[in-house]
């Protein structure tokens, strides 16, 4: 078997394994719940990729005018961040002198180097990535995604429209397991975490991976974080977003997000052999206020027995559905400018700018590794 084949089977084994460890500790949960990270095999992915071209769906296309709008931007601040980096660090040994920024020749600034996390087919990306490839030479752009399929995609189509641009693909779960960010001789490495992916997961979930995430980094290193914003109260004075903004983007009514929500079920018939019927359960979006997000449920629509057979996660489930019992499979929450300096302060990043479309329905903000 070819060394590719054989990594790739392993891949595939490993993704297995956890389909299976997830769906027991889920389903077996009451009430039951499936981690949204199942959304994104082949089938999920290309319906995602849909969902973002929907007009409901704002998310996508707010953090693209913020990247098209600002990408100059960004890289000018992360540049003078790292000026002010080096002049006090070199002041350090150099405290008599009266102005250090005269008295010191200029310092050359690191090339950077773009992880992503949870890439996907990086539709967005390749906006910051064209703007860099006009500042250096050349970028390296490392995607890492558990979708084998998506990863090939942008591989494909980035490094052919992009001249300059090197892509090294890295498939992981990155939420479960580790990931290898590589770093070049005098490279600064800025991580992308966009679309709103951090919303998928509780605050705690979220302060563990961006956790998790900066000690893979040096001080100095850069995030890039996309956030979408909540409804914002009356007495905020910025466009209206409403909670009925939300609730189309996650209900569009040509049904790709219902389609999305139950393929998640079709996974588990597939990767594990179970027997759901995606066509008995019902895609719920809801608007729950108090705790600031969206969330999806698949309804049951009649009482039904679902079973799941032995795997490497444990003998054989069977499992009862009685009629209007849900599966919550995605949370997405939303944020405000103290929720947004609140995580990354706990994750050990320093919020450096925010950046926000017109209609303040989405952010991406700009911070450094501490």
């Amino acid at each position: 078997m070819p060394p590719t084949a054989a990594l790739l089977q392993s891949v595939e084994t490993s993704v297995t394994d956890a389909v299976a460890a997830e769906a027991r500790r889920g389903l077996t949960s009451a009430p039951k719940s499936l981690a949204p990270w199942l959304f994104y095999d082949e089938a999920g992915s290309r319906l995602f990729e849909q969902i973002t071209t929907l007009p409901e769906y704002y998310l996508t296309r707010a953090e693209r005018d913020i990247f098209t709008t600002h990408a100059a931007d960004i890289f000018t601040t992360l540049e003078t961040d790292n000026v002010s980096e080096t002049a006090e660090g070199t002041g350090a040994r150099y405290s008599k002198a009266k102005d250090l920024r005269l008295s010191l020749a200029p310092q050359p600034s690191p090339s950077l180097t773009i992880v992503e996390l949870g890439a996907g087919t990086a539709s967005k990306t390749g906006v910051l990535l064209r703007a860099l490839a006009r500042r250096q030479s050349s970028v390296l752009y490392q995607p890492i995604d558990i979708s084998p399929t998506a990863l090939d995609e942008a591989h494909i189509k980035l490094e052919a429209a992009i001249p300059g641009v090197t892509i090294r693909p890295q498939v992981a779960n990155y939420v479960t397991g580790s990931v290898h960010i590589e770093r070049g001789p005098h490279t600064r490495v800025l991580a992308l975490y966009i679309g709103s992916s951090i919303g998928n997961f509780s605050p705690a979930e979220a302060r563990a991976i961006l956790n998790r995430l900066r000690a893979q980094l040096q001080t100095g290193d850069a995030l890039l974080l996309g956030t979408d914003l909540a409804p914002c109260p009356p007495e905020v004075n910025v466009p209206a977003k409403s909670p009925s903004i939300l609730l189309a983007a996650y209900n569009d009514k040509q049904g790709v997000t219902a389609a999305f929500n139950r393929n998640i079920l079709t996974r588990l018939n597939r990767d594990l052999g179970a027997d759901f019927r995606p066509d008995q359960f019902d895609h719920r979006a809801l608007w729950n206020h108090s705790r600031s997000r969206i969330e999806m449920h698949l309804k049951s629509l009649t009482p039904q027995r679902v079973t799941i057979p032995a795997n490497s996660a444990g003998g054989r489930l069977s499992l009862y559905f009685g009629e209007g019992e849900t599966i919550h499979t995605e949370n997405s929450y939303k944020f405000t400018p103290a929720s947004i300096s609140e995580l990354l302060t706990d994750s050990s990043f320093v919020p450096t700018r925010t950046f926000t479309d017109p209609r303040s329905l989405f952010a991406v903000t700009l911070a450094t590794a501490i």
